[in-house]
């Protein structure tokens, strides 16, 4: 099964279990996200193509992290006119995994039966730095005192 959706002022092709960059959505990572949107789904028997979208279709998704493009460097000149202006983009962007495409107006599953199996991540501490630089300082050798 796959289906079209629209989001961002772009089309995707998308099934269930891909992961998707599109336009930044907000949201944190391991939220859930709906599209709505969705101009044709394609399954075995056939394919649903909206006008403009499909009624009662929603894909469901997770945002898996939020992150930003490459640098783009946009340069202008204008020859013999002592004119040069240099600007810099990065988009940002949001990875969405696919979860289900859902027709006839059904609600996405539950999303807590996908947490409870997936282990919880242990908590990073930072370690103690050593207590060598706390050590006495080294005394001078006996040697150098009898002249």
């Amino acid at each position: 099964m796959f289906a079209v959706i629209r989001t961002g002022g772009k089309q995707y092709r998308v099934a269930p279990a891909d992961m998707v960059e599109v336009e930044k959505l907000s949201g944190a990572a391991g939220d859930a996200v709906a599209f709505g949107d969705v101009l044709m789904v394609g399954a075995e028997d056939g394919v649903a193509v909206g006008s403009p979208t499909v009624a009662g279709a929603t894909v469901a998704g997770e945002i898996v992290r939020q992150e930003r493009t490459r640098k783009i460097h946009v340069f202008k000149k204008r020859r013999r006119q002592n004119y040069k202006r240099s600007h810099g983009h990065r988009q940002e962007l949001t990875l969405v995994r696919i979860t289900e495409i859902l027709t006839d107006g059904k609600a996405p599953a539950a999303k807590a039966a996908a947490e409870a199996e997936a282990p919880a991540k242990p908590k990073r501490t930072r370690a103690k730095k050593p207590a060598a630089a706390e050590a006495a300082p080294a005394e001078a050798p006996a040697d150098a005192d009898k002249e």
